[in-house]
């Protein structure tokens, strides 16, 4: 499935290139994300917690860098996720371009070609696209701030503890906005 979602960061475009391509720095970003290895400059593991209700999720991924165009502001990730228990997988390119406002902002833009297989596919059929707008605007949110904040220090800080995607309260939130969007058409 395609996935396409966009949010403006409080930063001049180079700023926010910076950031969006050190992906270190920004994998804590994304909710209930954790980066657990550096392979290296293209490459990197990393853990995604998710609660759907009763049912914990966790989710081994690698991450690859496939293209880096600084001068199009643009990169292209691709990414490999199996559920720790077996409930599942997930395969995903992300293509993330950035674009300068009027407002002196940055616009990035996300396309997200995502399959999900197993259990995992069932789980979220029909509200994954509700689902990665709220998790693309948690992520929106955490990049601006983290724009905000001065460079971290040389040495690293203590890991913060991963809060999981809360997928229920995630998928009762898309249902809303499913609803309200059909209300407002009817």
């Amino acid at each position: 499935m395609r996935l396409e979602n966009s949010f403006d960061v409080p930063a001049p475009a180079a700023e926010a290139w910076a950031l969006l391509t050190d992906v270190p720095r920004v994998v804590p970003c994304m909710p209930g994300t954790e980066l657990t290895e550096t392979v290296d400059g293209n490459r990197w593991k990393a853990r995604l917690h998710v609660k759907l209700g009763p049912v914990a999720l966790e989710f081994d991924t690698d991450v690859v860098r496939e293209v880096e165009d600084a001068a199009a502001r643009r990169v292209v990730l691709s990414a490999r996720a199996r559920e720790r228990r077996g409930r599942g997988s997930a395969q995903a390119t992300i293509e993330s371009s950035l674009g300068e406002t009027a407002a002196g902002t940055t616009r990035v833009a996300i396309v997200t070609e995502l399959n999900l297989q197993g259990a995992v596919a069932q789980y979220g059929r029909g509200i994954v696209p509700e689902i990665a707008a709220q998790l693309t605007k948690q992520f929106a949110e955490n990049v601006a701030a983290l724009l905000e904040q001065p460079q971290a220090p040389a040495a690293p800080a203590a890991p913060a503890a991963v809060t999981p995607v809360r997928g229920l309260r995630l998928g009762l939130r898309a249902l809303w906005a499913t609803l309200v969007r059909l209300v407002r058409r009817g």
